[in-house]
């Protein structure tokens, strides 16, 4: 159940990265596209098509590690408690 719902995370952060270059082009296509007609055809992103690939990975194992953090409850873990010392010394200064 761990692994899924890591996995699940890691599907969710490419799904919010997915939503925010939706906004780009929305913002584009509603803005630029109608002032400049500018097209972007003659910019050759094909050649990077590896590293999209890459990133999105990249992205997927960065949020599935993420989830796997927050979900097994390394993240809310107890810190070290101060040591009472410090605190009685500081009351005794007052």
């Amino acid at each position: 159940m761990l692994l899924f719902e890591s996995l699940s995370a890691g599907v969710m952060a490419v799904g919010v990265g997915f939503a925010a270059v939706l906004v780009v082009v929305g913002v584009y296509v509603t803005i630029v596209w109608p002032l400049t007609f500018w097209d972007l055809a003659n910019l050759g992103l094909e050649k990077y098509g590896t590293w999209v690939n890459t990133g999105l990975w990249s992205i997927f194992a960065g949020g599935s590690l993420a989830g796997y953090w927050c979900f097994s409850g390394a993240a809310f873990k107890n810190k070290p408690k101060r040591k009472a010392v410090a605190a009685a010394a500081s009351r005794s200064q007052r």
